[in-house]
């Protein structure tokens, strides 16, 4: 099959021939038809996660065709349109157990843990736990940006954030995932603010019903400026970058006992990131970590998409075949893009 493979972090990476993968006793090959090009990614690529082993082939949010399954595989068959949450869980570990497939203690990661989704096909592990059906009216493009910026925002914007009606909801950056956290939390009957340094991305924001826009580049205090626009500070407040700064403002941004959600992945897993902790106490703010979504968590997201209140279509702004897309990854380290941009194997 073809691929992208990079062999030294943060070096170009290159589409060559690589060997087809082999169904595990529990898991499937899937013949990838879209996937998405994330963040995360990049941050892979650049030698910011400890799983990732060289030689190694990106990608983890996708949506394609079951082309083959272990033999202990019972719920999925060939030719099953599917795709999965970024987390694959093991599904017996006490976590699993609980429900909490998202934080899987031997969860392992399409991309990060082993050979990913920019390829043709990519093994998925423990399929019975992680596949989620795919409905015919969905095209594949919009399911794949559902099983990491688009579900990580619901779960983000709904589960850890609990927004209700009538709140006000800061989102931090405006790229993939913090345009679905937009889209979500209007959905939910929030207000949002939308905070980004693209003007582009903050036109789209506006489109799936923010309410406000923060331009960072015009504004010395992006904080300060979400606490005027709404009044003494939103309620849930998302970093959906990934940065210390971004971190910091979302923080920043809350109004007594407001909610902090941290999305975006930060640069330096290993290392410190400052966080204004004096006003997390002064305030009573609540920080949370948003880490996916379990497969057995999408019915209601896919309800909502099917129903149209959620149009995660109209996050995918290009499409790219997989020869442009060592570039198009390089390229997020400077530019991280609004909208989704999805990748084509077969193209």
């Amino acid at each position: 099959m073809r691929a992208v493979v990079f062999e030294r972090y943060g070096e170009p990476a290159e589409v060559r021939e690589v060997p087809d993968p082999e169904p595990s006793e529990h898991g499937v090959v899937v013949r990838v038809e879209a996937t998405g090009l994330c963040r995360s990614d990049w941050h892979g690529w650049m030698g910011h996660d400890p799983d990732i082993a060289l030689p190694h082939v990106p990608g983890h949010e996708l949506a394609g065709v079951v082309e083959a399954a272990g033999p202990r595989v019972t719920r999925w068959h060939p030719g099953d349109r599917v795709t999965v949450p970024f987390i694959c869980a093991c599904g017996s570990c006490p976590s699993c157990a609980a429900g909490d497939q998202q934080v899987c203690e031997r969860q392992t990661q399409p991309g990060f843990t082993h050979w990913g989704s920019f390829a043709q096909y990519v093994a998925l592990e423990h399929a019975d736990v992680n596949l989620v059906a795919v409905p015919e009216e969905l095209s594949f493009r919009t399911a794949a940006a559902l099983g990491c910026r688009f579900a990580t925002a619901f779960r983000a914007v709904v589960g850890q954030g609990r927004t209700a009606a009538g709140e006000w909801v800061a989102v931090h950056g405006c790229g993939g995932v913090g345009l679905s956290a937009v889209m979500i939390a209007a959905a939910a009957g929030a207000r949002v603010v939308a905070v980004d340094v693209s003007p582009r991305a903050l036109e789209l924001a506006r489109r799936f019903g923010a309410v406000e826009c923060v331009d960072a580049t015009r504004t010395e205090d992006t904080a300060e400026a979400v606490r005027e626009l709404t009044g003494g500070g939103a309620h849930v407040s998302l970093d959906a970058l990934g940065s210390p700064a971004t971190c910091a403002a979302s923080v920043n941004s809350l109004r007594r006992r407001g909610r902090h959600v941290q999305v975006g992945l930060l640069p330096s897993p290993g290392g410190t990131t400052p966080v204004p902790m004096a006003r997390a106490i002064a305030l009573e703010l609540e920080l949370l970590g948003s880490h996916g979504m379990a497969a057995h968590a999408y019915p209601p997201l896919l309800e909502l998409v099917r129903s149209g209140a959620l149009r995660p279509d109209l996050l995918v702004t290009s499409a790219i075949p997989l020869a442009a897309s060592p570039a198009a990854l390089a390229a997020m380290g400077t530019a991280p893009g609004s909208g989704v941009t999805v990748i084509e194997p077969w193209a």
